[in-house]
């Protein structure tokens, strides 16, 4: 294989599916995981012209490395791994729900950072290699809402600087992306959505898109490692009492 290659966790959908559509179209071999989304995954890989799939359970964070060495084996440049995959599923910052913490723990912060550090143990890169990790702008600006989730963002956002201190090679870098509100989450309308994502110092919408040239102007490793980049129009400078969904509602609620 004469191409860079990528693997994206969660690339199938959203986000992590922008991020596989923008390095594709750069030319790279892109390896698109996903957890349970089959048919879509073999669809957007149908679309690209260097594409495999591969399928993993990250709450199983064993599993997660071996599916990690596998591709270190046959994989003769892989160049970026991102850590694009989570769950966001709300409970409550007065009462957390054990089972709801558990999975967010797993499958946000464990799973990826063991499968960055089999990446960096293993992985051959020609260029050096790079880890994105993606966490949430609730870093700078979090709010009691989603308390699991957001719990597992901070956890995986502090190994970001401890990878880059410890990593082996000079060329290796390991940074942070950190998106606002992008794409609609759970129950939200189209009017909700829009509302929504305008909740932040420019008044606009983040695009997904833009999160994807992120990745890829990290991927060329001239930040320094360690580094978060926010990409949410200003929203971590923000100190909002809630989750943008919520105060999107009071304000349709009072107008």
């Amino acid at each position: 294989m004469d191409k860079p290659a990528i693997l994206v966790t969660g690339g199938s959908a959203r986000i992590g599916a922008e991020i596989v559509r923008t390095f594709a179209a750069q030319g790279w071999h892109v390896v698109i995981h996903h957890g349970h989304s089959d048919q879509e995954a073999a669809a957007l890989a149908a679309t690209l012209p260097s594409a495999e799939v591969v399928k993993c359970d990250l709450l199983d964070s064993d599993a997660a490395v071996e599916m990690v060495r596998n591709l270190t084996a046959r994989l003769p440049d892989w160049r970026v791994l991102v850590n694009c995959a989570s769950v966001f599923r709300p409970d409550d910052v007065t009462d957390l729900d054990p089972a709801t913490n558990a999975e967010a723990m797993q499958v946000n912060a464990v799973s990826p950072t063991r499968m960055a550090q089999a990446y960096l143990a293993h992985a051959r890169a020609n260029l050096g290699r790079c880890v994105i990790q993606v966490t949430d702008q609730k870093l700078e600006n979090p709010n009691p809402d989603f308390f699991s989730y957001t719990m597992s963002k901070h956890a995986f956002a502090a190994t970001i600087p401890m990878l880059a201190m410890g990593a082996e090679h000079e060329r290796d870098r390991i940074y942070g992306l950190a998106p606002g509100a992008i794409l609609a989450s759970h129950d939200q309308s189209e009017e909700e959505t829009e509302l929504s994502h305008r909740l932040n110092p420019l008044g606009r919408k983040t695009g997904a898109d833009e999160v994807a040239q992120a990745a890829l102007f990290l991927a060329q490793g001239h930040v320094r490692s360690g580094e978060t980049l926010f990409i949410d129009s200003g929203q971590h400078l923000m100190h909002q009492s809630r989750d943008v969904i919520y105060l999107a509602r009071q304000i349709a609620n009072e107008a």
